[in-house]
């Protein structure tokens, strides 16, 4: 999207504003009183543990911030983001339960209005905020693990988190908004509700938003995010129908991992990559700018909902996902694959005038002591003639994937004998899907100056996608009989993946197929709603879950191809709880039980010494044990009076590393058998306040987060926190009638400016971001 419609947007906004306040008399003066919602869902006769996002939480973080901190609160979530709006998705992490979403794992199931998102995972996998603006969001449904057994997700082993859209309103409206504050954050945004048409049957909005901002320690990241999106309802053929398109744009500079506590020591405000370019290649390969992750989503879906007879109803559904995008590093040296005539010099970092690589002087010792403990003599300047010329590269990793999918959803509701009423629900969902990845490498023009590049690349190092399709199908019985209501379902995974090398498309250890399938998964659980004590609801609930290879174990093969690969993942989730709710108090309590088996464990590409750029040491995936992990969930709400709600929600979480069996594996691998799950509180405290009244409302939100392991030796722990976040908002006609139609927002996340290390990945942590404040204007017309 270009700087013509961005500049478009900006002039609306300002002029939308400015025309609500000269319009402020044709709006409805009277302010209701905000009505403060519920957090804690109380489903009847649900037998699993589930809770929902609200008004309050939204409002604690600015529309600036990713839509993923909005679930922060709730009981068993844990959202760590090293960006202080969670631009950066590298550093991006979601942990539930004793299950994480993060840069290695992905164990979570995402979807988007039901929809599945096609993965988590950085290498063309996108989470929710790629596909929903922050200001046309709905509730976000968090169910912390068994979940719904037609829940569509190729990674829900541990739960599922379904994001929401707003539906239209049944009113025309126009809403503009501009939001200002530290870190050079700017975001415009406006949508149009065409209220009912004149069918009295269809109704629609459309949204546009640009928003940047820069990074928390150097100041000099160039992040962006232009936001298309609209939604259309309507009901023709005696069929309810429901489509919505986005397209997001975004290009994100990333955040570098701390892999010492030493490091975290000496300096808990900076990730150590830089913000000066120096012309010397070692230091330079942190320069924050040429660490880039740029993608392109776009997301389409239409369903419809019809009552086939009476009691019997079906939703059918279609949806279309591209995604398109880059991840970038510079390397500080360049490649030799040929280039360079006779020299055997496999990384040539100096070349004399006339190009020929250079060897650094016999017994020089380097003098650069940073990064990563300092450079060896081929890294130094120093250490090579006058005049040598220093070389560097652009690596880019090319990602694209290609989703197209249909399901279809059948319940049938009939009356048994007296009193019994049975529901057979049933449902299949279908998805094809490739994703493409390639790499290649662009040589500098000129290390001295800065990073612009050869756009002919001097090395393709690989090129290969991954044809894949998924078929589930499932049929769940829920019979309900007084107070009680009983379920038991099954659920079958099917998946096929492709690898297909672009390079030696004939070679059959670099080409071949993987069929996946589970086996028959069983879920059922039971609730209760016993009449002599109103308002209370006990339920149990137990599923089995699985995870079918996923593409990127394929990446990276030996000699025998498809043989010696790791079997699926798989998960036991167990709960039990009780629910309360009354006119003023409302909560749950939770104990969960959930086993995670054969978990994929990565062999790491980094570490304290520096990145292996080249991937030489990638060795794949084994299946390295798993993880138990077991604890109580507790919240609550209470609506003290009609101004004043409080919300309070405690996790404690046992997670714990299950070895492979094998001692000697385990330690070739690094895996500590009984230690606890890096990353993984064991204790988790939120409270909250929340005050309305009239033209005025205001929160503050507090959470506390235990100790955690960085690493999987348990060696390193990142310390206990806090944070809080304070919002406070007032109706332009408390200060003049002429702003009755605008809302003034003040939002602080960390008010206390605290320093703690944040998302966890591979054995190491990313910092958090310093107090944040920001300013967000609205005007509704």
């Amino acid at each position: 999207m270009n700087t013509i419609w961005k500049t478009g947007l900006l002039t609306g906004v300002s002029l939308s504003l400015v025309m609500g306040f000269a319009h402020a008399d044709d709006a409805d003066t009277t302010q209701d009183t905000r009505q403060l919602d519920t957090v804690i869902v109380l489903g009847q006769q649900q037998t699993y543990a589930s809770s929902e996002s609200t008004e309050s939480m939204a409002l604690q973080q600015s529309p600036v911030t990713s839509i993923l901190a909005q679930i922060d609160n709730l009981p068993g979530v844990q959202v760590q983001e090293g960006d202080a709006f969670g631009f950066d998705d590298w550093s991006t992490g979601v942990a539930v339960r004793g299950f994480q979403n993060n840069l290695g794992e992905q164990q979570i199931g995402i979807t988007v209005d039901g929809m599945p998102n096609g993965g988590s995972n950085y290498g063309g996998g996108a989470k929710a905020n790629r596909f929903i603006d922050t200001q046309n969001a709905g509730a976000i449904e968090v169910s912390q693990g068994t979940a719904d057994i037609a829940s569509r997700s190729n990674d829900a082993l541990g739960g599922t988190l379904n994001f929401t859209t707003q539906n239209p309103l049944d009113e025309r409206r126009v809403r503009v908004s501009t939001s200002l504050g530290d870190f050079d954050a700017q975001r415009f945004y406006g949508r149009y509700d065409s209220g009912l048409l004149a069918d009295n049957k269809t109704q629609f909005w459309v949204s546009l938003s640009t928003q940047s901002a820069t990074d928390h320690v150097t100041g000099t990241a160039d992040n962006t995010r232009d936001h298309f999106a609209a939604k259309l309802q309507t009901e023709q053929f005696g069929i309810d129908w429901t489509s919505y398109l986005s397209i997001d744009d975004t290009l994100e500079n990333n955040y570098q991992r701390l892999f010492s506590p030493a490091d975290f020591a000496a300096n808990p405000n900076s990730d150590q990559l830089t913000g000066e370019w120096t012309g010397i290649p070692y230091i330079d390969q942190l320069y924050r700018q040429a660490w880039g992750t740029l993608r392109e989503n776009s997301l389409f879906y239409v369903k419809g909902e019809k009552e086939l007879f009476e009691g019997v109803n079906l939703e059918a559904g279609i949806y279309r996902h591209d995604n398109d995008g880059r991840g970038d590093w510079v390397p500080q040296y360049v490649v030799n694959v040929g280039q360079f005539g006779a020299s055997t010099v496999p990384l040539v970092t100096f070349v004399d005038q006339a190009g020929t690589p250079l060897e650094p002087t016999p017994g020089c010792v380097s003098s650069i002591t940073y990064p990563y403990g300092g450079a060896g003599p081929e890294y130094d300047p120093a250490c090579f003639p006058a005049g040598s010329v220093a070389l560097q590269s652009y690596r880019h990793t090319h990602y694209q994937k290609e989703r197209t999918g249909a399901y279809a959803d059948l319940d049938w509701t009939t009356q048994i004998g007296s009193g019994i009423e049975n529901t057979v629900r049933g449902g299949l969902w279908y998805e094809d899907t490739t994703r493409y990845e390639y790499r290649d490498w662009h040589q500098l023009n000129d290390t001295r100056i800065g990073p612009d590049y050869d756009a002919t690349a001097y090395w393709v190092q690989y090129s290969r996608e991954f044809p894949q399709t998924t078929f589930k199908w499932y049929i769940e019985d829920v019979v309900e009989v007084s107070d009680f209501t009983f379920r038991l379902g099954i659920k079958q995974f099917s998946n096929e993946i492709e690898r297909v090398d672009l390079f030696t498309p004939d070679d059959p250890a670099l080409n071949f197929k993987v069929s996946s399938d589970s086996d028959v998964l069983f879920s059922g659980g039971a609730a209760w709603t016993p009449g002599a004590i109103p308002g209370v609801e006990m339920f149990a609930g137990y599923a089995e879950n699985f995870k079918a290879i996923p593409d990127t174990v394929l990446e990276v093969v030996g000699s025998s191809g498809v043989t010696g690969l790791p079997d699926p993942e798989t998960a036991e989730n167990a709960e039990i709880g009780v629910r309360y709710v009354s006119d003023r108090l409302r909560g749950s309590v939770v104990y969960f039980d959930s086993t995670f088996e054969n978990r994929l464990f990565p062999a790491p590409t980094e570490s304290v010494d520096g990145i292996d750029y080249l991937e030489s040491s990638n060795g794949g995936f084994i299946n390295g044990g798993g993880i138990e992990s077991s604890g109580l969930e507790v919240a609550g709400e209470f609506n003290a009076t009609d101004n004043w709600s409080f919300f309070g929600s405690y996790t404690y979480n046992d997670a714990t590393i299950l070895g492979t069996g094998d001692t000697v594996l385990d330690a070739a691998a690094g895996i500590f058998a009984g230690n606890q799950v890096p990353g993984i509180a064991e204790n988790m405290l939120v409270f909250s306040a929340d005050y309305t009244d009239g033209n005025f409302f205001a929160g503050l939100s507090t959470k506390w987060v235990d100790d955690r392991f960085v690493n999987l030796s348990n060696t390193w722990t990142a310390e206990s926190y806090y944070d809080a976040d304070f919002y406070a908002g007032v109706s332009g006609s408390a200060l003049s009638d002429d702003l009755s139609n605008v809302e003034f927002r003040l939002n602080v996340n960390n008010l206390f400016d605290n320093d703690w290390l944040a998302g966890i990945s591979g054995n190491g942590a990313w910092i958090s971001a310093p107090r944040t404040v920001m300013f967000t204007a609205t005007a509704d017309f």
